[in-house]
């Protein structure tokens, strides 16, 4: 097999070092590729009329897409992570110390260590592919950068704007990433080939142009500023930003050899700590979750090839509804909106007019696009347009009797080839089928609010769900963009289910130790992203109530609504949508609102509980029914459940996942 890095030179003295692993789709940082690129240094160093020298890649749609994570998660130890990134920096620098401009030619994408070498490099062009995205996202996964990037980067845009750029942990297109400095130059994709060479024979004439950073850039007294941002946000729980403020700050004015030397031991130190390992885990879950498991659902029965979905039609233009239509436009898909009223239908236009001027302002779309998308929405009172979709989704009210009602209805309407969808957040999905013939189309889709921010849909099958029906709805989620977790219908599926569960305990809390901050900082000290009362807030009081009245019909003897719920709801006070709920908004502003204690007679009763207390009364239920879900066969495993809780709820991620952490902690 041929090497994974080649060397060529053109007649032109140009030395084009070639990234093109056989192997795979992309090229790796592994360890082939480091002592393949050793090898051709060691070339490299021998040849003779060699004037300018061109990183390259023989791949479609990436440059380099950085190391191979497995190598991090096998690190046994400090030393062995700081041997890891010292062996980097070392390859890489014999990059920068070559006597001839050294010219990295990006085109896909260049990630993490991808980009480390290309910052080696003297000179940087990037294609303006919509496939080249550039930077540094080693954050994300509970590291630095440890291969030059947290060394090198300061020195090319300045501290501020490395420490900005590594903490958001974004991929930039090439045009964003030339405005930021990551890139020196850009050029077409026709052609993108000669004009790499056109650079390097220019920087071989006239040699690498000095870069002057701006009076200021290379300061550090911004650095303090951003730690205190930093702990604020991350509540001192994840430590690789700290690390990434410590290396910057202790490497300003050192020299490079210093600073890479500084880079590598704070790599080593938390790279192997447990909030590492987790982000780690959870990339894997997520790259194993791209290609649900279905298989795993219908043992025996093989997939088959089916028409894509083309066209959809939703029943209920409220928020859910809206946002489910103009999500599934702005994915290409020709949508038919139908409600019973004019009224929530125009609001609906206005719901969705909104979210894509949003798109647009983000750059996630076009304006022509947008309106593109918008005119593929068909907006109706009547049943006109709905035989000739691939796929219905319910999204009324939560009513069993009006679903069962609106499926006999669709049944009668639609070809058998239509799968009929509920986006019902709990209620049974045979139960809503029950009356429809051909049962095998059948099936949940549950869709989380809002739907144009949140990955995760639930896709729930029932006892006669066919695998044809899961299948398609298994594709049409990729290319949809979302992210699929199946389960067996039962109340509440997943993340209901265990999210209910925690929520309804929160408020039984607070019923007897009324400090609403003190309970939703608890949590949010384990690192959820909201505190269970404000969330409560935000879902709406009045939702949450129905929720858990619901789901104590299905888990009697064992879930007890707090009774406060109910009474918030009866006093006008659903949440932020009301103004008030357990605390008072006012615009972005929000205060405790102590109103709500003396509406429900909340008071104090015996030992305030302590934060771990707290923590672990709310956890432990939430184990418990993940346990449940497992025990059951509400899922096929506990990843099915960490990766639902992960995406559906924000639980977070650095701890390894609900079930991982629950594992960890003796609970599963």
């Amino acid at each position: 097999m041929a090497a994974p890095i080649t060397l060529e030179q053109d007649p032109h003295g140009i030395a084009w070092i070639v990234f093109d692993d056989p192997a795979g789709k992309a090229n790796v940082l592994n360890a082939a590729a480091f002592a393949a690129l050793d090898a051709v240094l060691d070339e490299l160093n021998s040849r003779k009329g060699v004037r300018a020298v061109v990183l390259w890649s023989g791949k479609e749609r990436i440059f380099i897409a950085g190391a191979d994570i497995s190598s991090l998660a096998a690190l046994p130890d400090a030393a062995a992570a700081e041997a890891f990134a010292r062996r980097g920096q070392a390859l890489f620098q014999r990059i920068a110390d070559l006597p001839v401009p050294v010219v990295a030619a990006i085109h896909g994408a260049s990630a993490g260590g991808g980009y480390e070498i290309a910052l080696a490099a003297h000179y940087r062009i990037a294609s303006e592919s919509p496939a080249t995205v550039i930077g540094l996202p080693e954050i994300s996964l509970g590291t630095i950068p440890g291969w030059g990037g947290c060394a090198r980067l300061p020195r090319l845009v300045g501290v501020s704007a490395a420490i900005e750029h590594i903490l958001a942990a974004r991929l930039l297109p090439a045009e964003q990433a030339k405005a930021a400095g990551l890139v020196d130059e850009l050029a077409p994709v026709e052609g993108f080939r000669d004009a790499a060479r056109a650079v390097a024979l220019r920087l071989a004439e006239s040699g690498v142009p000095a870069r002057t950073l701006a009076p200021g850039e290379m300061g550090t007294e911004a650095i303090d500023t951003r730690r205190l941002r930093v702990l604020e946000r991350s509540r001192g729980l994840l430590p690789a930003p700290i690390a990434l403020l410590d290396v910057v700050a202790r490497n300003f004015g050192r020299p490079m050899e210093e600073a890479l030397a500084e880079e590598a031991r704070q790599f080593g130190r938390v790279t192997v700590t447990p909030e590492c390992r987790g982000l780690v885990r959870t990339f894997f879950l997520k790259e194993a979750f791209k290609k649900p498991a279905v298989d795993a659902w219908f043992p025996g029965t093989p997939a088959a090839t089916h028409a894509p979905i083309a066209r959809v039609g939703v029943i209920g233009a409220g928020v859910m509804g809206s946002g489910i239509a103009q999500w599934l436009a702005a994915h290409g898909l020709a949508v038919v909106l139908k409600d019973v009223d004019d009224t929530v239908l125009g609001h609906a236009r206005e719901i969705i007019r909104k979210l894509f001027d949003e798109s647009v302002r983000r750059g996630r779309a076009t304006a022509s696009g947008a309106e593109s998308a918008i005119a593929a929405i068909h907006t109706t009172t009547e049943w006109d347009g709905l035989a000739d979709c691939d796929l219905i989704i319910e999204a009324i009210i939560e009513d069993l009797a009006a679903k069962q009602e609106l499926f006999r209805k669709l049944a009668a309407l639609v070809p058998p080839s239509t799968i009929l969808a509920s986006n019902t957040s709990a209620l049974p999905i045979d139960a809503i089928g029950a009356d429809v013939p051909g049962p095998e189309r059948v099936v949940g889709i549950h869709f989380f609010n809002p739907v144009s921010r949140m990955p995760l849909v639930e896709v729930i099958l029932g006892p006669r769900t066919g695998r044809a029906t899961a299948d398609r709805v298994a594709q049409w989620a990729r290319a949809i963009g979302k992210s699929a977790v199946f389960c067996r219908s039962s109340p509440g599926f997943i993340v209901t289910r265990i999210l209910f569960f925690y929520l309804n305990e929160a408020v039984r809390i607070w019923s007897t130790q009324p400090d609403t901050r003190a309970i939703d900082e608890a949590m949010l000290d384990f690192g959820m992203p909201m505190g269970p009362l404000r969330l409560i807030d935000e879902v709406g009081i009045d939702v949450t109530a129905f929720v858990i009245e619901g789901m104590s019909g299905y888990y009697a003897g064992r879930f007890t609504p707090a009774a406060a719920a109910a009474k918030l709801v009866a006093a006008s006070m659903k949440g932020r949508k009301s103004g008030a709920g357990f605390y008072r908004y006012s615009g972005r502003r929000e205060s405790v609102n102590e109103e709500a204690i003396t509406i429900t007679g909340a008071a104090p009763a015996g030992e305030p509980l302590s934060p771990a207390a707290i923590r672990e009364r709310l956890l432990d239920l939430m184990a418990r029914e993940a346990r449940g879900c497992i025990e059951e066969g509400v899922v096929k495993s506990a990843e099915d459940i960490y990766f639902a809780m992960l995406l559906g709820t924000g639980f977070p991620a650095f701890r390894g996942g609900l079930t991982h952490w629950a594992k960890a902690a003796g609970k599963l």
